[in-house]
């Protein structure tokens, strides 16, 4: 890990839960958001060299992760629940205004609540997701999850999918953690085609009838990336919690359209920064919605894909994110 022997964990009451966070520095409010299935711990890299550049540097711990509250119903999980969790972290912390970081599931935490309170944040960094424009609601009767079995089609699932029925995707993935965490952060990043696992990044289509671990290549040894150390925070992380909280946040996905109403027909005005990786197909970077992102961000002052990156962008190639997202905020 880089070096974290300035970092200070805290917790925070707000929006009806008690966030975790680790904190570094001193200056601007930049707040980080991780995705699923992850920790503050994603951000190790990121902590100590936006601290060491002047910034007051918060990783979360996102609600149903680590030691941050894990509601029971599963509606307490929808894109409004956790834009409060970020909004309140700010206040709490006792701030007026934040960038907000985020990667995976994350990052459209941070671009919606760049979206919905532009009064507070001031500047949005996403990773790994791109922004896609508030469409409304969808036509009486058809969800999101519809629109998504139809484009897998009639023989194939969709992990999104395989998420929706609670306990099915907990007992597959809690039936043996060291696999699941391993193959998750193998299967999605760089390494997996680089080796020749994969011809090309997994979209997270598979047969039906197959289970999300069948899909994980395991490999023999940790890429050059990832420590027997953070393997294990990973793993200790989600044997406390359970993976049914990040879960929850897949089953709250047909809210979305109608939460998000309306802003339909606004965008982000504030300066805006994504980067993505070459090989990353699981979460939307595709060509047509980077272009549709590009199209709807006035001030998108930082467009990157790094080739041969996969998803885990920040702990894959810390050096460039780190480079890329400190001049992004140099320049506000």
């Amino acid at each position: 890990m880089s070096d974290s022997s300035d970092l200070t964990h805290g917790t925070v009451e707000t929006n009806g839960i008690t966030i975790h966070y680790v904190e570094q520095g001193e200056g601007p409010l930049v707040l980080l958001c991780h995705g699923f299935p992850e920790s503050w711990y994603s951000w190790r890299h990121q902590l100590p060299a936006l601290a060491e550049a002047g910034y007051r540097a918060v990783a979360l711990s996102m609600r149903g992760y680590g030691r941050t509250d894990a509601p029971a119903a599963v509606e307490r999980y929808s894109i409004m629940d956790l834009i409060g969790d970020v909004v309140g972290v700010v206040q709490a912390l006792g701030e007026d205004r934040a960038v907000v970081v985020g990667h995976d599931w994350g990052a459209p935490v941070a671009w919606y609540s760049a979206l919905v309170r532009p009064d507070l944040f001031r500047a949005v960094a996403a990773l790994s997701v791109p922004f896609t424009p508030p469409i409304g609601g969808l036509p009486e009767g058809v969800t999101v999850n519809d629109v998504m079995r139809m484009t897998a089609g009639p023989d194939r699932d969709y992990y999104r999918l395989y998420f929706q029925e609670p306990g099915v995707a907990e007992a597959d993935l809690e039936a043996d953690l060291r696999r699941s965490v391993l193959g998750f952060l193998y299967t999605i990043s760089g390494e997996a085609v680089a080796n020749g696992d994969l011809d090309q990044g997994w979209d997270g289509h598979f047969p039906m009838g197959q289970t999300i671990s069948e899909q994980l290549i395991v490999p023999d040894t940790l890429p050059p990336w990832l420590t027997k150390a953070d393997l294990q925070f990973y793993i200790d992380e989600l044997a406390g919690s359970g993976f049914r909280g990040g879960l929850n946040w897949y089953r709250n996905i047909n809210r979305l359209p109608g939460l998000l109403a309306p802003w339909v027909g606004s965008t982000i005005e504030q300066p805006s920064f994504y980067m993505g990786g070459s090989t990353d197909m699981i979460a939307g970077n595709t060509p047509d919605a980077l272009e549709t992102m590009r199209a709807a961000l006035p001030d998108l002052r930082h467009f990157e894909i790094i080739e041969g990156a996969g998803h885990w962008l920040q702990q894959e190639r810390p050096a460039e994110v780190n480079r890329a997202l400190l001049g992004f905020l140099a320049g506000l």
